[in-house]
């Protein structure tokens, strides 16, 4: 009877374990001044197996990376977001297209110009897709805000 238990409490645990949510990508978010305002950097670093999506992989294939600055008076963007990391290009027989990725880090970089004397904050949403070899996991969407003093 022991054994039975045993064997059913296992299972159970693996079951549990299996079943949390999976996160392989660490964000780390920062503001250094430049000339008129700042270079606002989104690192985010991707536990192996996983890759994460250009914001340039195309709209046939995974979701993009995708990043929204919430509007504020006190700041102007300028440009759109750069990416800098080792850009990897394959043909994905899941999706049927190539796709572009970055497997163990990936950086975000956006200029933006702030008035004068102004102390505010940045916010916004980066939204992200993760794969491995065996699975894709849904697009997730996390908020950010970001001090640019």
């Amino acid at each position: 009877m022991k054994k039975i238990l045993l064997v059913i409490f296992a299972l159970a645990f693996v079951t549990m374990v299996g079943a949390q949510v999976k996160n392989p990508v660490d964000f780390r978010y920062e503001a250094k001044p430049k000339g008129e305002g700042y270079e606002v950097k989104i690192t985010a670093t991707v536990k192996k197996p996983w890759h994460i999506y250009s914001q340039n992989t195309g709209k046939s294939g995974p979701v993009p990376t995708e990043i929204k600055f919430a509007p504020n008076p006190l700041v102007k963007l300028v440009g759109t977001p750069k990416e800098t990391g080792k850009l990897e290009k394959i043909y994905d027989n899941a999706f049927h297209t190539d796709v572009l990725f970055y497997s163990n880090s990936v950086v975000f970089t956006q200029e933006v110009k702030v008035k004068p004397g102004i102390k505010t904050n940045i916010t916004g949403t980066i939204e992200y897709m993760v794969c491995n070899d065996d699975q894709c996991l849904p697009p997730t969407k996390k908020s950010f805000d970001i001090k640019l003093q």
